[in-house]
């Protein structure tokens, strides 16, 4: 019945039958418009400090008011877009790295691939938040005067989330490409386009990759729910996005602050926490699904 589909049109009708990926995709493009809507939706500016401190949910502010009198649902979608932002740039360095060396690794192979293989294995004995952390309080400073006398509209410690979050991030992204390239660097194609005359570099990039493509996608959409957790934590921990920028981690932090015996102002620690749940869970669900829909035994 489905022997005249292409393989992406069996992949987008295996994904379809996912219920969890297909609610993963509806709720992922409806906060992406939501996000992008926000500036017509609420009318608060997130940043605007006003009198009514600690308001409750109210019909004025839907997820009410924090210390500075600040609407927590407009800071809420505002710092979506950071958090996702990080999440989407990190798993792109992630991505560019990962590929070209787990391409190269794979396809040369011999010793070439063993050292650079063993590269990757210290990689991963090394504590990866250390790493950002570490990159984050050394370097932080000397990257700020820099952009200081520059033109780019970005801030030092939001440039390091980006490539520090992307540089750790790429490992294992390498791994699953090598493996990849093992398996298809001796295929008939391959041989066929080498025998021809084609380069090394011709051979990667229109012969090899391309059936690479699935996996690659994969691993990608998983790559950003791990990303946007590793800058809430940092955020939490005071070493990510600051004042008076606005991520999920950074709100949860405050709401945590919020917290005593006296009394607790739940929505500032509730809604930040429920939307990065969330949306970590639709993200999860969209790329299993991803991975199922691009599983060739999953052809009938």
């Amino acid at each position: 019945m489905n022997a005249h589909l292409s393989p992406n049109q069996k992949a987008w009708l295996r994904f379809r039958k996912n219920r969890p990926a297909m609610a993963g995709l509806i709720f992922f493009a409806l906060l992406t418009a939501v996000i992008i809507a926000v500036p017509w939706i609420s009318p608060y500016n997130p940043d605007a400090l006003s009198d009514a401190q600690f308001q409750p949910p109210s019909a004025q502010h839907w997820f009410g008011t924090d210390i500075h009198g600040r609407d927590q649902f407009a800071r809420v979608l505002y710092g979506a877009r950071i958090s996702l932002l990080v999440g989407a740039v990190g798993a792109g360095v992630s991505l560019i790295i990962g590929v070209l060396w787990g391409a190269v690794s794979g396809y040369l192979g011999g010793r070439t691939d063993e050292f650079m293989m063993r590269f990757v294995d210290i990689l991963y004995a090394l504590p990866s938040v250390v790493f950002v952390i570490v990159l984050i309080t050394t370097l932080e400073s000397l990257v700020k005067n820099w952009l200081s006398q520059s033109s780019f509209g970005i801030s030092a410690r939001l440039l390091f989330l980006f490539v520090g979050l992307g540089a750790v991030s790429w490992l294992t992204m390498a791994r699953i490409v090598r493996g990849q390239v093992l398996s298809l660097r001796g295929r008939q194609f391959v041989d066929a386009s080498r025998a021809l005359g084609a380069s090394h570099a011709r051979i990667l990039l229109r012969h090899i990759l391309p059936n690479v493509t699935g996996v690659i996608i994969v691993y990608v959409t998983l790559t950003v729910p791990a990303v946007i957790l590793y800058e809430s934590f940092l955020s939490y921990l005071g070493l990510g996005i600051q004042p008076p920028m606005a991520s999920w981690g950074s709100l949860i932090a405050e709401g945590a602050r919020q917290l005593n015996p006296i009394r607790i102002y739940w929505w500032l620690l509730v809604f930040p926490c429920a939307v990065l749940v969330t949306s970590l869970l639709a993200l999860n669900f969209l790329g299993d699904g991803l991975r199922d829909a691009f599983d060739p035994r999953s052809d009938k």
